[in-house]
Formats: C-alpha cells, structure tokens, sequence
C-alpha cells in the first residue's frame, strides 16, 4: 500500500476534505481543510479547489451524508448532486468510493486514541471482538454499526435517524402530537439534530408560554438558534434552554440505546457528530445513562455495554482515509 488518497465528509454545514500519504501499512496527513458546503455548486468544484495545480491522488473517498444507491449519493441535507463516476473523471479518472457519513465514521473508531474518546459508561471489557453501534447528531441524525466479522469489521450504513420518532412519558407524546401537525412522519432526526434541538425549544415555547428574554430573541435572530440554544443551556442563562437541552439527552440516550439493541453492540456505543462533544456536561450526568438503561428486561444487556463520546471532529474524514487506502 502506497499513494496519495484523497479523503472527505460531506456535511450539509461543512465540507472537510483531507490528503493523506499511504506507506508502510500507514497513513501520514498531509493537509486538511474545512469548507463552508454552501460554497460550492458541487464536490467537485470543492475539490478542485482544495487540490493544488496537477495534484492527482491515487485513490479517493468521500462520506456523504445520506444512502449511496449504485454509486450515487442521495445526500439528506447537501444541495449536491454526487455521483462515483463523475466524480472519479473529475479527479482524472483515480479509483473513486462513496460512502455514508456514518460509514465512515465507524471505519475511523479504529484509529482514535484514548484521548478522543469521554467514557459516559465503561460497560464491560470483552477479551473478544464484538460489534459497535455508531449515532451521530449533528445537522441530521446518522446512525451506522460496526460488525466483527471473520478477519476484520464491516461498517454497515442505515438510514435510522429517519425511522419513527418514539415518545416516552406524557411530555414527549405532546412533542410528538407537536412535530406531526408541522411535518406529518416525525423521525428521530426531527429531534436529535441542530434543527430538532431548536424544534424541542419551539414546542416548550408554545406549551409553557413565558416571556422569552430580549436578549436571547436578539441573539436567536442573529445566530444559529440551535447553537444559541446550546450555548445558553450549558451556561445555564435561560432555563427554557435547559429544559430542551435536557429533553434533547434524554432522547439521544433512548435512541442510542435502541441502536445497541438492534445491533448487539457489546463492543460500545459510540456517540459522534458535532453535538455531543459540545454539550458533554448534560450528557455527563446520571439521567442520561439512566434513560440509556431504561430498558426494561433487556437493562442487565445495557449495563454491559460501554457508551463512549468521540471528541475528534475527523473521525469520518479518517475512516474515509483508510478506506481510501485499501483501495491502493
């Protein structure tokens, strides 16, 4: 294995593109660099942006975020038209992979160390391997797994984050009753989400009015309302904020924990995404692992499975790398 990969994750916010030196059973960066997605007409114009004059890779890989159907991406929340073929020609014809987002993701686990991981449940350790479950919040919901299969893992894409939407307790169905009269299907990315935090704030707006603050419709108008909400939650300013952030937890622990269900995922659960590491002290506390377990009779199973918060923001791009370079 030696060459030059070209490696990216495709966001509907941002576009991270990477160039990687494959040598020696290695991979050595060589630079990366984040665009804003809206930018561009296309990924290709990204690319040839991001390449330097009569720089061709050897291979390349991209994560997208949304099904790869016969090569062709079916991005959720990217403007793009992505097809493998088109994009390989763009690059002058080098052997050229698509993938979900999550996909990669899972392939990049391998590679992260000790200090990119936040242990939220240390589970229990297992002398052989097994199979991790992936979740990921951020401008939509991913999910993906990464399944131990003779001689090596295989991340297996879904499209979970559209399934259905499942309440717990009177507050949540309300949430639901909510969301449905303003989209109709409610998925779990209708929630677990940049635009499913703001959706959260705006149903406890409508069902426990209160004046909101000046200062906070101010900065709601000028900025991103769901990191606006973030941001006050954990500093704790605005207790409307607190409430959805806290609701928005207790949601993400009850999804990531159906996702290690379907999957058996005694190897961990691995949350990623742009949310979680931002709101690290909500997931921190006990209510989180406590709505993970919330099981019923499958709680013993729970427990002995790890949940573990990636804080490397280019898990997806390194897993695309490495899938890159098994292409060489």
């Amino acid at each position: 294995m030696a060459g030059v990969i070209l490696a990216g994750d495709i966001g509907g916010t941002k576009t991270h593109l990477g160039l990687y030196r494959a040598a020696a059973g290695g991979l050595a960066p060589v630079r990366d660099r984040i665009f804003p997605t809206s930018e561009f007409p296309g990924l290709e114009q990204a690319c040839a942006t991001f390449l330097a004059a009569n720089e061709r890779p050897d291979a390349a890989c991209f994560g997208v975020p949304g099904p790869v159907i016969d090569g062709v991406s079916h991005a959720t929340n990217v403007p793009w038209s992505i097809a493998c073929d088109a994009i390989g020609r763009a690059l002058g014809g080098v052997p050229t992979r698509l993938m979900n987002d999550l996909e990669a993701t899972a392939y990049g686990l391998a590679h992260l160390g000790p200090a990119d991981l936040e242990t939220l449940q240390a589970g229990e350790q297992r002398a052989a391997r097994a199979n991790l479950a992936v979740i990921a919040a951020g401008t939509g919901l991913g999910e993906a797994a990464l399944i131990a299969v003779p001689g090596g893992d295989l991340a297996v894409a879904s499209e979970g984050g559209h399934c259905d939407f499942a309440p717990r307790g009177d507050e949540q169905r309300a949430l639901l009753d909510f969301l449905a009269r303003e989209f109709g299907h409610v998925s779990f990315e209708r929630v677990l989400s940049g635009p499913g935090l703001h959706n959260i704030y705006r149903f406890l707006a409508g069902s426990a009015p209160r004046a909101e603050a000046a200062w906070l419709t101010a900065r709601m108008a000028a900025e991103d309302p769901s990191a606006v909400i973030g941001e006050c939650a954990i500093d704790g300013s605005d207790p409307r904020c607190v409430h959805a952030l806290e609701l928005f937890t207790l949601i993400y622990a009850a999804e990531a924990a159906n996702l290690a269900l379907k999957y058996l995922a005694l190897g961990g659960v691995y949350l990623c995404g742009g949310i979680a590491p931002k709101i690290l002290p909500f997931l921190r506390r006990r209510e989180f692992v406590a709505a993970f377990l919330d099981k019923g009779r499958l709680r013993p199973t729970l427990e002995r499975i790890g949940i573990q918060v990636s804080l490397n923001p280019s898990a997806a791009l390194l897993g695309a790398a490495w899938a890159g370079a098994a292409m060489l």
